[in-house]
């Protein structure tokens, strides 16, 4: 995963659920909303500190949930042999008598996608 805030979002959309509701709220402002440890601070009546702690702990229970199920991961390589079949179906598509082939695998592929 490129970018840790990305990584983090990816990974707080995918197990956010098993947090509690204070870590979903701060995680949400924070990776989601784009609030500072300041902002959140102020809104919900902690301490800065408290919620850098808050998120600490809330980043290594979503971190351990990938590292133990690697949803995120195989969803990537979904999405990644996906877009390559899309590829190739779009090239079938442009030979003689490749059209309905290429239809019915892209339509597979956009019903996988929903």
């Amino acid at each position: 995963m490129e970018d840790k805030t990305l990584s983090l979002t990816l990974l707080f959309d995918y197990y956010g659920d098993l947090l509690t509701e204070k870590q979903k709220t701060y995680c949400d402002l924070y990776y989601n909303q784009d609030f500072s440890l300041a902002e959140i601070a102020e809104e919900e009546g902690i301490s800065r500190q408290g919620v850098y702690d808050a998120l600490q702990r809330s980043e290594a229970i979503l971190r351990n949930m990938e590292e133990k199920t690697g949803f995120v991961k195989k969803a990537q390589e979904r999405t990644r042999l996906l877009e390559e079949i899309r590829k190739a179906a779009l090239a079938v598509k442009e030979l003689p008598q490749g059209a309905p082939l290429a239809d019915t695998i892209l339509s597979a592929i956009d019903g996988m996608k929903e």
